[in-house]
């Protein structure tokens, strides 16, 4: 029998569907509150309505939360909201994601739309809640990345891409940049590949997918306190692996930081 979560406060990002759905499900089924985040409030709203009437879930342990990872203004004030009423958060799943369009997009902010969606927002979000993410043990962040972040650079001199766009090397850029951020010592923190789920990601492999309850397993079990963990470690679904040798190096790791605080306005 999985160990209670009860007391336990978690934050999903991207909870409306797949992987981050099935992980909040899990989450909330074994006692913890969780905090639903989804792209608008009725997408949110939604996804806790659902998790209510199908999962028997309690009302009391989900709650809806929206913020557009596209207008970084949304999630500033999403990490002010959550930093005011919980101000004892145990886990943050980075989980939001989207798959690069086809076309070269920048967001209202300026950003390549991948890497602001799957990493800056991440890595403003993660940074604005310092204060509520508690520091006792079992406190982390669980970024869930992707495998394909081994095909991955990160353009410094260029990171929206302007000059050669390709969503592939977009979203691989988006999910080492994801990777590397889990080495940060600020906050404890792993990155896991849920494994090639049947979710909205799932034409970028080009096969069949695992269930995204599946991938959210793998996410949840990194979510327990009772799982130890090391800062900056990568998981292929359950097991502990090498990610790519960039994600581990403090050199890289600063140098991402500093260009993150740049893109999202932050001075340090």
């Amino acid at each position: 029998m999985p160990s209670s979560l009860s007391g336990r406060t978690v934050l999903v990002t991207g909870a409306t569907s797949g992987i981050g759905y099935e992980t909040s499900r899990r989450l909330a089924e074994r006692g913890a509150a969780v905090l639903v985040h989804g792209r608008t409030a009725e997408e949110a709203q939604a996804a806790v309505d659902r998790l209510i009437a199908t999962a028997g879930v309690n009302t009391a342990s989900v709650r809806p939360l929206a913020a557009d990872f596209a207008r970084l203004e949304e999630v500033e004030n999403l990490a002010h909201a959550v930093v005011r009423e919980y101000p004892r958060l145990d886990v943050l799943v980075n989980n939001a994601a989207i798959a690069a369009p086809e076309r070269h997009t920048l967001t209202v902010d300026g950003n390549e739309i991948a890497f602001q969606v799957n990493f800056l927002a991440h890595y403003l979000l993660t940074n604005l809640l310092e204060p509520a993410l508690t520091t006792e043990p079992g406190g982390r962040v669980v970024n869930v990345s992707s495998s394909l972040h081994r095909t991955g650079a990160i353009q410094w001199s260029d990171p929206n891409r302007e000059r050669r766009y390709s969503r592939l090397a977009a979203y691989a850029q988006s999910q080492l940049a994801l990777t590397v951020f889990a080495s940060d010592p600020r906050v404890t923190a792993v990155s896991i590949h849920p494994g090639i789920c049947d979710t909205g990601l799932l034409p970028l492999y080009g096969h069949e997918g695992a269930s995204a309850a599946e991938g959210a397993g793998h996410v949840v079990r990194l979510c327990d306190p009772a799982t130890e963990i090391v800062n900056g470690a990568y998981y292929d679904r359950s097991e502990r692996v090498a990610p790519a040798p960039a994600a581990t190096e403090d050199r890289t790791v600063k140098r991402l930081n500093k260009l993150a605080d740049l893109l999202v306005g932050q001075t340090a």
